[in-house]
């Protein structure tokens, strides 16, 4: 299993100070409340989308929303092929690499408190990993931009050894002593590992377990009630079964799965809690504005990327028509998921899927290009 890369997901500079709760708009209001273009692209959206999901081709929940106010939002498909049960708008999802964004904003809180420094190296703050030599070099802002040069830990010995993996500290021996791909700062390569060892930092440097630190600083801050990284183990109620074509016949995704998500990615939650993040995100519950707009702002042009589109700590950023958007996405056999934060319009954009990638990433970027062009 590799969780994916979003190259599309972008945010403005200046942030909203209002604190606004999510409100969700009755069907009797949607028709006056909605502009007309977004009155066009739902009635175009739900068109395609019933049919996509009567063929098979998508399957999950998305959601438009201004200024905190959900405008529309939809779910189609099965959460639960087997007992006939429905998506709906409250379905909770698995993430695949969106978690990154949750460890970015951890690590930027314990930066905001003192107690790190984007410059730190490994070494300085975990001084017993088991790799002296790559800690020395690799800083906590190259974890975050993937210019470490970390080997990933995906791979044949992860999935022999998955449900094992039951700390973060267990995934260490997947990567650490393995050398470099590339001297630290001198390239580009998307690595889970890295953000793995920024979990150890937050354990390390708050004391805390790392899911526990989540819930209580970003989870519980923002209101996101539905979110989380249990355990494969643990019952989670209104969670999909992913469901993928890995092998040519749609099957559920349980066998790919991790012992629990973590830093890297794995999570699940629902439209509305994503929408919880943006808007705590953007009036400073969780930074102040200054780390937030860090954190956001793009630092490196991978390869391969498209013109624009730069990847920050943690968030990618691009600019569309002088529109900038930043979020992350997620992917993995039986799951998909994107999450664009429009900060200069205020439009959030999130689309989860239980379902194969690139699905719910390609709706995601065509209702932000289609918000953004009629701005």
């Amino acid at each position: 299993m590799k969780f994916r890369i979003c190259v599309c997901l972008r945010l403005a500079v200046v942030l909203f100070t209002a604190t606004v709760a999510p409100v969700v708009l009755s069907p009797q209001e949607r028709p006056t409340a909605l502009p007309e273009l977004l009155r066009g692209l739902s009635q175009e959206l739900e068109g395609k989308l019933a049919e996509q999901a009567a063929n098979d081709k998508f399957s999950g929940a998305m959601l438009i929303a201004k200024d905190g106010k959900v405008l529309w939002q939809k779910a189609y498909g099965y959460a639960d092929r087997e007992t006939k049960t429905l998506n709906t708008v409250e379905t909770r999802f698995r993430l695949g690499s969106m978690n990154k964004m949750f460890t970015s904003v951890a690590i930027a809180q314990l930066v905001e408190q003192g107690k790190l420094k984007f410059t730190d190296t490994i070494a300085q703050v975990l001084p017993d990993y088991p790799n002296q030599q790559v800690a020395s070099k690799v800083t906590v802002e190259q974890l975050l931009t993937h210019t470490s040069g970390l080997e990933d830990f995906f791979g044949p010995e992860f999935f022999e050894k998955k449900d094992s993996l039951r700390e973060l500290k267990d995934y260490l021996p997947l990567f650490a002593g393995k050398p470099l791909q590339f001297e630290p700062g001198k390239g580009w390569r998307y690595s889970s590992a890295g953000f793995l060892v920024l979990g150890l930092m937050v354990e390390k440097l708050s004391g805390q377990n790392y899911y526990d630190y989540v819930q209580k600083n970003i989870y519980d801050p923002a209101g996101m009630k539905n979110s989380g990284s249990a355990p494969i183990t643990q019952k989670v109620a209104h969670l999909a079964v992913g469901y993928t074509r890995a092998g040519g016949t749609l099957k559920p995704n349980t066998d790919t799965l991790p012992w629990r998500g973590g830093p890297a990615g794995g999570g699940d939650a629902t439209l509305g809690d994503l929408l919880l993040f943006d808007l705590a995100l953007r009036t400073h519950k969780l930074l102040n504005a200054e780390l937030t707009k860090t954190i956001i702002t793009g630092k490196v042009h991978p390869p391969r990327f498209p013109e624009g589109v730069k990847y920050a700590y943690g968030f990618s950023e691009k600019t569309v028509n002088g529109h900038r958007i930043v979020g992350h996405n997620g992917g993995a056999p039986g799951m998909n998921a994107q999450l664009d934060m429009h900060l200069d319009s205020g439009h959030t954009v999130a689309v989860l899927a239980n379902c194969d990638p690139r699905v719910a990433e390609e709706w995601a970027n065509y209702i932000s290009d289609r918000l953004v062009a009629g701005q």
